[in-house]
């Protein structure tokens, strides 16, 4: 299964939820990033954190299938 056909199947629901949750960390992560007051330095630094957990979170979601890959035959061994 290439990247492409993973990237266009079914996701299951779980991971639906998780990809949202992952999406609504960036958003939040985003907006404290780009927010034109002051921060303090721990927030930005969490914030940074954020925005990189939650893209990430979203991404291994979306690629996520409902379909099970059929393993690899195995090799038979010789019955000498």
């Amino acid at each position: 299964m290439t990247v492409k056909d993973r990237y266009t199947s079914k996701t299951p629901k779980f991971f639906r939820k998780l990809r949202n949750i992952g999406l609504g960390i960036t958003a939040v992560a985003g907006a404290l990033l780009t927010a034109p007051v002051s921060l303090p330095a721990l927030v930005v630094t969490i914030a940074g954190y954020g925005l990189a957990a939650g893209a990430a979170i979203s991404a291994v979601s979306q690629v996520v299938t409902g379909k099970e890959v059929e393993d690899e035959p195995k090799p038979q061994e010789n019955e000498d």
